[in-house]
């Protein structure tokens, strides 16, 4: 199991915690933010693989923003991936 700190950037949440076991999202808790959307992210990607979360959620804009929460989940996973996995 690993735990990961994420620091997002371009959003109005400030940080994101992830934990991944066996390539599965066993949880993930975002600090600031919409509040009632980011719970309810964090309960549908629960359970789910890595790779689909990214596939389904990279590149979701938040209005004028160029990222969004979700969008900077798949920029925390996949730099957890980079710095968990074996090069």
């Amino acid at each position: 199991m690993a735990s990961y700190h994420y620091t997002p950037r371009g959003t109005c949440s400030t940080s994101i915690d992830v934990t991944v076991e066996d390539g599965v999202v066993k949880n993930v808790s975002f600090t600031g933010g919409c509040n009632g959307n980011l719970q309810g992210i964090s309960a549908l990607v629960s359970g789910m693989p890595v790779e689909e979360v990214i596939r389904r959620l990279k590149g979701i804009r938040c209005g004028y923003k160029g990222t969004s929460c979700p969008d900077q989940l798949c920029c925390a996973l996949e730099e957890m991936k980079k710095k968990v996995s074996p090069a």
